[in-house]
């Protein structure tokens, strides 16, 4: 959730996409209801992955071949580099989150291969190339998102440089204003670059790691009533007010990942002060999460969205929470056909899965998501939170999970074959059937933008996790 994409119009044109993190760059609230080259030793091929009972499908490798192309879309400019978050379509241009390329480092590392491990080093280098180029601060941050090749903007200005500009420092994404640093994604990078340092035993993984850590403990660390860690900052380097359960929940891993890995016991202590305030948004009547605060002190109760209900199962590892997984399951299942209304599916398809929130199940069909956007379909699948919820079942691995998980992937791996024909990364074509598009059709997610039916990178990596059955949450 944290790397999810919105709508909105750039200079009243259409086409473009905007994150909840670029209204962190611009300052505005977010997300909890207030309008919410080649690398030389890398193959190109796709890779592949297991599944924890043989070797990958052929779904997995078209997965694989996705997050490959996007990695590769632009040979010209430079080795050290970051993946293209959406397909060309999706009018970001060559805009790279920081959420979505942490998420590309686990998804390659799952595979179990030379080339996806190859791959992970690369992007996890990228990370640490942006953390210490920075082009304004030297204290261990990382931007909502960068740019890593070259176009021309709606007002005709051009961008001309890859991920690292000519003058060496990181190339921060500021004509969509994702400039601002949020909790969440620093977390993920964190946990990737943690990820790579166990499997890699290199220190300059750890240390990077540990940069972020500690730049969370200084920025976000709050003595409010309910605690925990606060969103981030904002483009103008403000801290923003509100504190998020997703954030927190991110928390509890990468600080118990830190803890393992360190051996500093300092870090326990910020694991448990992250979860209690996860456990302070548990509602026990219904048996879910809600998604934070916006003062530290009153809990915002609407929307309910997905992904508090199953990151929250995969990272405290607790039973006593696990009927989240069954609340996200039965309250927010959607089936989206072409005869729903404003459904984008083709005839004769059929998707099924959860939507983003409980907003978005009561979404305004009569009006766009946003200027110049289409009008939401209430019955929009979001592939990326089915895969989260089918993972988190497989992990859970209760009566039914497991055959309710596999309908779940089959859905996604059928989204992959037949949406989003068609669409480029960089100018270039895609493999064939290759990437899992964010949402089946227009979703209003209820937190003030939208997902749409183009190729992802967040959508695909977490359909690679869930198909392998690799926790990422899990310190």
């Amino acid at each position: 959730m944290t790397g999810r994409q919105g709508s909105g119009p750039a200079f009243g044109r259409p086409g473009p996409t905007f994150s909840r993190r670029t209204l962190i760059g611009t300052g505005f609230g977010v997300g909890l209801g207030i309008g919410a080259a080649v690398v030389t030793g890398v193959g190109s091929g796709s890779a592949y992955a297991a599944d924890g009972r043989g070797a990958a499908s052929s779904a997995q490798r078209r997965g694989h071949a996705f997050l490959a192309a996007a990695m590769d879309a632009y040979p010209d400019h430079g080795s050290i580099r970051l993946t293209q978050s959406y397909a060309d379509q999706a009018g970001l241009f060559s805009t790279a989150f920081t959420y979505d390329n942490a998420l590309a480092v686990l998804a390659h590392l799952a595979t179990g291969t030379a080339d996806g491990r190859a791959r992970a080093v690369v992007l996890g280098d990228a990370l640490l190339y942006a953390q210490e180029h920075d082009p304004v601060y030297d204290d261990g941050r990382l931007r909502q998102a960068y740019n890593v090749g070259p176009y021309t903007f709606f007002d005709g200005s051009l961008q001309p440089d890859g991920f690292v500009r000519a003058d060496g420092t990181a190339n921060v994404g500021t004509q969509f204003g994702f400039t601002g640093t949020a909790v969440g994604d620093m977390a993920w990078a964190g946990i990737a670059l943690s990820a790579l340092a166990r499997r890699t035993g290199a220190r300059r993984f750890l240390e990077g790691a540990v940069r972020i850590g500690a730049w969370i403990e200084r920025i976000g660390r709050t003595d409010e009533p309910l605690g925990g860690y606060k969103f981030g900052v904002n483009g103008a380097d403000e801290k923003l007010p509100f504190t998020s359960t997703e954030h927190n929940t991110d928390l509890v891993c990468l600080f118990g990942r830190l803890a393992l890995l360190t051996g500093d016991r300092v870090w326990r202590e910020r694991r448990a002060r992250a979860g209690a305030f996860v456990k302070k948004m548990w509602e026990p009547a219904g048996g879910f999460f809600y998604t934070g605060t916006n003062d530290g002190v009153t809990v915002n109760k609407s929307p309910i969205p997905e992904d508090t209900q199953t990151w929250t199962h995969l990272a405290l590892d607790s039973r006593s929470y696990s009927r989240s997984l069954d609340w996200a399951a039965v309250e927010l299942a959607v089936l989206d056909h072409a005869d729903r209304r404003n459904s984008t599916v083709p005839a004769g398809q059929t998707y099924e899965g959860v939507t983003f929130s409980s907003a978005s199940l009561v979404a305004n069909e009569d009006a766009p998501i946003a200027e110049f956007q289409p009008k939401p379909d209430r019955s929009g699948v979001w592939f990326e939170g089915t895969a989260h919820l089918a993972l988190a079942l497989r992990d859970r691995s209760g009566r039914g999970d497991e055959a309710s998980a596999r309908r779940l992937v089959a859905s996604i791996e059928r989204a992959q074959d037949l949406l989003g024909a068609g669409q480029t990364v960089g100018g270039h074509a895609l493999p064939e059937r290759s990437g899992v598009v964010s949402a089946s059709s227009p979703l209003d997610t209820g937190f003030g933008f939208g997902y749409y039916p183009y190729r992802h990178v967040g959508a695909t990596a977490w359909y690679l996790l869930a198909a392998t059955r690799t926790n990422p949450l899990r310190a």
